[in-house]
């Protein structure tokens, strides 16, 4: 089972296959997620500090532009596939939003076309 690290927050044991933004959430991190984890929003933005996935859906390229190149990404287009580090740029109590957003599904939309 790959290991996912919060910076800040701890490390946990997450199955294979999870959707980055909801794992977070799970552990207890109130990410933002405006749009329901469509890839629209870019509130759901984390900074991986290691173990970035290599390959990212086409809907996270158009939306970052060039913030990928920084180690910028959208947690609710990437599954958990391998050890990894985060940090999470925005969350519930950072932006004073009444709500993080409605919790995504448990896979990856819009349908993902994998680069």
């Amino acid at each position: 089972m790959p290991t996912l690290t919060i910076d800040g927050v701890g490390s946990f044991d997450i199955p294979r296959g999870t959707r980055l933004v909801n794992a977070i959430e799970d552990a207890g991190v109130n990410i933002l997620h405006r749009c329901g984890g469509n890839a629209r929003c870019t509130t759901c933005r984390v900074i991986f500090l290691a173990g970035e996935p290599a390959r990212m859906t086409e809907a996270e390229q158009v939306k970052l532009k060039g913030l990928a190149e920084q180690g910028i990404r959208l947690s609710c287009q990437i599954l958990i596939e391998d050890d990894m580090t985060v940090q999470v740029m925005n969350t519930l109590e950072s932006t004073g939003l009444d709500s993080p957003g409605s919790r995504p599904a448990d896979e990856v939309t819009p349908e993902p076309v994998w680069r």
